[in-house]
């Protein structure tokens, strides 16, 4: 069964369709990137299947369980918004004790939950700190932690490294990874390609609220990706060549003697998502 069904939703305010009959299945225990430009649909999606916003058409389903305004579903669901949602008068510990108190978490299993969350994103050292102290950096982390503070099986990241200095960057990744290993479900909304790549084990590309392409990686950029380009130094100066395979190539160019210093650019998920989604910037 998998974790998450979104099932041909549709989601518009006024006469801008935010969502537009976009479908996703998002396997148990996987990493599913959300990749799109700027105002593609990426935080909408993410308030339909935490039931935030409720679908103007089609449906949501959550690990078979049903719609996410159902309690057996929210129990499943941990999110992390784009918006940081935390209480900046409080301390990490106490911001952590009330999200943890609204999943029904209380007493000595509370105190074991919110402990084990200021662990996980390396933040027992600033607990009893108010928030309002922290750095943009501690602040996602501590973010993060609250979504996971009531260990639910699927994660729902909203541009979790916006705004972050590179260390923290670097221990959101391997929060991450740590939750997959753990066997949790993580959808990854972001339009960062690098943390696409690094991060996800399949990647949707959206744009205008509709689903452009699903696959991992390798196979996006084998699918919609260019060729790879394969830069030879020679006698005349450089050349660009694109090819399909680079090492036969070199051995064609090695053959004519032809051959100097070469290097190659392999086609990227960049090249697939600009291909998609178009080269216009978007505001």
């Amino acid at each position: 069964m998998n974790a998450l069904v979104i099932d041909r939703v549709r989601k518009s305010y006024g006469d801008t369709v935010a969502v537009d009959g976009l479908s996703l299945e998002v396997r148990r225990g996987e990493i599913l990137g959300l990749l799109g430009p700027n105002g593609a649909g990426k935080t909408t999606t993410v308030g339909l299947a935490t039931g935030l916003l409720q679908p103007d058409d089609g449906r949501v389903d959550v690990g078979g369980a049903g719609p996410p305004s159902t309690p057996a579903s929210r129990r499943q669901l941990g999110v992390a918004p784009q918006a940081l949602a935390l209480y900046e008068s409080l301390t990490g510990r106490e911001n952590l004790e009330f999200f943890a108190s609204i999943q029904g978490l209380e007493g000595e299993a509370r105190r074991e939950r919110v402990g084990a969350a200021l662990l996980f994103v390396g933040l027992v050292d600033r607990a009893d700190d108010r928030v309002s102290g922290y750095s943009g950096g501690m602040k996602r982390r501590l973010n993060l932690a609250s979504a996971v503070v009531h260990d639910p099986e699927i994660v729902l990241l909203d541009e979790p490294t916006v705004g972050v200095d590179p260390q923290s960057r670097g221990l959101i990744f391997d929060n991450v990874l740590a939750l997959r290993a753990r066997g949790r479900t993580i959808v990854y909304a972001t339009h960062y390609m690098e943390e696409a790549e690094r991060l996800c084990d399949r990647v949707a590309i959206v744009d205008h609220g509709r689903l452009l392409a699903l696959d991992t990686v390798a196979s996006l950029v084998a699918a919609h990706g260019s060729e790879d380009v394969l830069v030879v130094e020679t006698p005349a100066g450089e050349k660009r060549l694109p090819t399909r395979d680079p090492l036969a190539e070199l051995n064609r160019l090695a053959a004519s003697g032809a051959l100097g210093s070469f290097r190659v650019e392999r086609a990227r998920l960049e090249d697939v998502f600009l291909r998609l989604t178009g080269r216009r910037s978007r505001d």
